[in-house]
């Protein structure tokens, strides 16, 4: 069964997570080109699993494009890893602060992932500055 790790981080905190299968590593988005929900009073407190960030975030164009690319690129990679009888693949979103974008990065495309392949992977989301968040499909 092919594990798929997908990780939420901070550039600034924690910096890229070290891929602990023997891989050397997997594919790293940044998305600190996508406006910051961060700098919203209303935003400040809350994280990219919280219903108002989520709504701001799905309804930010650059947002769905880049998470358009990424399910693309993500379904090719599994795909490909699922032939192939590979056990281990990572995924990985930064912004600054590990806390909006990075998150609702992650959580989508475990959402996404889970719902294309079901039983045939398991999914380990982990919140590198919230590992109170982090969770398995």
């Amino acid at each position: 069964m092919l594990i798929i790790k997908i990780y939420s981080f901070s550039y600034k905190k924690s910096g890229i997570p070290k891929d602990d299968s023997g891989n050397g590593g997997g594919f790293v988005f940044d998305c600190r080109f996508i406006y910051n929900p961060g700098r919203k009073d209303s935003f400040k407190d809350l994280y990219g699993i919280d219903k108002p960030v989520a709504e701001f975030l799905d309804n930010d164009k650059n947002m769905q494009e880049f998470m358009n690319n990424v399910f693309q690129i993500a379904r090719e990679a599994v795909n490909n890893y699922i032939d192939r009888d590979f056990t281990s693949i990572m995924f990985c979103f930064g912004c600054t602060g590990g806390q909006h974008r990075s998150v609702y990065s992650a959580e989508k495309l475990g959402k996404y992932l889970h719902e294309k392949y079901g039983n045939m992977v398991k999914i380990i989301i982990q919140h590198t500055e919230f590992p109170e968040y982090s969770h398995t499909f």
